[in-house]
């Protein structure tokens, strides 16, 4: 009975399974990806550290550093500014040079803003990382759909899940302009990883079918992007020796909306997240201790080199 009334608020029920043996050392791909996105993480959360409205001037640096590292990939880059809080601020977007045929986008998209107190290691400068790697890995490969690489500002609150939520004025214009999104992943404190009993916990229901390890990389998707959630989570399992879980859930359960992909889901476009759940298994979530020291390198350079063999796969028409 429990499971029937559960299987109506989400869907468990995924392609694949979980890699479960030893984590292996990295290989050559992957130790640069450790180098990389140990310098952006170090840079972002120590030398810039705490970045938002409060502290506007750290977090235009953080927005300078991100289009300066872009840029030098060879990408398509500006900025989209707004105003919030009275305050001038800007979200990021970098695309691969748009030739193909195909209208279809893909968005990679990572907010670089902080909660006020926190310099955010993991929460988000790991997902700005990500989001930098995979750029560097597939800045020069021909593709048949549209990427886009998006650092977006005012995840966190006060303005989450508001208006002047960046990703929600990213996702608002590209409603507008009639933009076809097919798929948007959401990078989302991705940096911590535990393999102690009862290390992962969770809201009710979730409890029940899902590992108490917080050794995995999650997706999350809403019930309309659940074809994504699967996708996306069969190409990392095929491809990645990492543990990883996913579920389509609605989105009014605890944790299902909490980061950019709501604002899509707000504009009917597919999105997911993709996170290590911050609170439910990162005890230093939105304090000051989210420093960059409590970063486990090796085990996101290898989720992050999963990923970008996903969103490669994302972008192939088949």
């Amino acid at each position: 009975m429990v499971n029937g009334h559960c299987m109506k608020l989400f869907i468990k029920d995924m392609p694949g399974v979980s890699y479960s043996g030893p984590f292996f050392e990295l290989n050559p791909e992957e130790k640069e990806i450790k180098k990389n996105i140990t310098r952006h993480i170090e840079i972002l959360a120590d030398k810039i550290g705490e970045r938002n409205i409060w502290n506007l001037k750290r977090l235009n640096e953080a927005a300078a550093y991100i289009f300066y590292i872009l840029g030098n990939f060879g990408l398509q880059g500006l900025e989209q500014t707004f105003t919030a809080d009275g305050k001038i601020v800007k979200n990021i977007e970098f695309k691969l040079e748009e030739k193909q045929k195909q209208k279809e986008i893909v968005i990679v998209g990572a907010h670089y803003d902080t909660c006020f107190g926190t310099t955010g290691a993991n929460d988000n400068a790991t997902g700005i990382a990500a989001m930098l790697e995979i750029a560097r890995l597939l800045k020069a490969t021909s593709m048949d759909r549209n990427l886009r690489f998006v650092a977006f500002v005012n995840e966190e609150p006060p303005f989450f899940q508001t208006t002047e939520m960046g990703s929600y004025i990213y996702a608002q214009r590209s409603r507008k302009l009639s933009e076809n999104i097919v798929a948007m992943l959401s990078l989302e404190t991705i940096g911590y990883y535990s393999e102690q009993q009862d290390s992962q916990s969770y809201p009710f229901p979730f409890s029940l079918f899902y590992p108490d390890k917080g050794n995995f990389i999650g997706f999350v998707g809403d019930i309309r992007s659940k074809d994504l959630v699967r996708k996306a989570l069969s190409s990392f399992r095929k491809q990645t020796k990492f543990p990883s879980q996913g579920v389509a859930a609605v989105p009014w359960l605890p944790g299902i909306a909490w980061s950019d992909q709501w604002a899509f889901w707000k504009e009917k476009y597919p999105a997911i997240m993709i996170t290590d759940t911050a609170p439910y298994r990162y005890p230093y979530y939105h304090t000051s201790e989210d420093t960059p020291d409590k970063i486990d390198y090796d085990r996101t350079a290898r989720v992050v080199y999963g990923l970008a063999k996903v969103v490669l796969d994302l972008c192939s028409v088949k």
